[in-house]
């Protein structure tokens, strides 16, 4: 493997990706002969087959997931290197990839935008996805930080709160029950409940929260995004337990109500996270000092 190179490495660490040559040459902008010729020399310089077409699709074999893993590594260390020969020099500048679960969608980009602000040649990368896809982000490094509630399990990393996050039980305006005070939840069990996806951080809090009251809804249905939750709530087709840091325009506009159940909302909190012992580039280390000292204002600011 000494005689690998950069170029080798990086054409391979796109077909791993994206598991076509012809897409990963399109995005190194190659010709699919030219990305063929580097995994031939890869493949000859590891000793072993790295992909393998099985029918039309294509695969990595074992030894090409390990050796994909290595690449990102060494992917990592040179834009770590390259970050920290910007530092030295005093620019602000760098690469800052971010993954958020889809509840912090509402407030992140707020976040970025007052972070980037005096910081031009800053170059971010926004990822939103599930709480389960969040958390394999991090296991794989492919992320330098995370926002999301609670800590993953099972994972050794570094979590800093900065945020309150509350968590409400939401309804139509026009619902029976809109407008009343103290509703005790036991009064909320003949209700049809519009529930988030298994793998959702709100879909946890929420069969948490009901575990602890024994409370168990009547009737659920499932939706796969905070959105579509909040059009069928608006439909009267059920009530939700949903972040308010989701709702806050449809609060204001009067098209959504919080039911006041005793005990709520819940509150949970907003952390930034990243793998423990990871080296955190100049940019990294910048926005998570960020948020510990203005995260909680900002987020206030953009959703309420």
């Amino acid at each position: 493997m000494r005689n690998v190179t950069l170029r080798q490495l990086r054409t391979f660490t796109e077909v791993g990706r994206r598991l076509s040559f012809t897409a990963a040459a399109k995005a190194l902008h190659l010709t699919q002969p030219a990305v063929s010729m580097q995994m031939r020399q890869l493949e000859v310089a590891a000793g072993l087959p790295l992909v393998e077409h099985l029918g039309k699709r294509l695969h990595l074999t074992d030894a090409g997931r390990e050796l994909l893993r290595y690449a990102a590594q060494v992917s990592d260390l040179l834009r770590e290197a390259g970050e920290a020969m910007q530092a030295l020099q005093g620019v602000g500048g760098g690469e800052l990839s971010i993954g958020v679960t889809s509840t912090a969608k509402y407030f992140a980009p707020s976040l970025l935008a007052e972070f980037r602000r005096g910081r031009p040649e800053l170059r971010l990368r926004l990822a939103v996805s599930n709480r389960e896809a969040v958390v394999r982000s991090l296991a794989e490094n492919a992320v330098d930080l995370v926002i999301m509630g609670r800590p993953p399990r099972g994972l050794d990393t570094e979590a800093a709160p900065f945020a309150r996050h509350p968590i409400a039980i939401i309804a139509a305006p026009g619902h029976p029950l809109a407008g009343r005070s103290r509703i005790a939840m036991n009064r909320l069990a003949g209700e049809t409940f519009i529930i988030r996806e298994r793998g959702s951080g709100t879909r946890a809090a929420m069969e948490h929260v009901f575990a602890a009251r024994g409370f168990r809804a009547r009737e659920t249905l499932e939706m796969s995004s905070n959105e579509t939750i909040k059009q069928a709530v608006m439909a009267g087709m059920g009530i939700a337990f949903l972040s308010m840091h989701t709702i806050g325009l449809e609060l204001r506009a009067g098209r959504l109500a919080t039911l006041p159940v005793t005990g709520l909302p819940v509150m949970r909190e907003w952390y930034v996270i990243h793998r423990r012992g990871k080296r955190l580039s100049p940019a990294a280390q910048a926005f998570k000092a960020f948020l510990l000292e203005r995260g909680a204002d900002l987020i206030a600011r953009a959703v309420g």
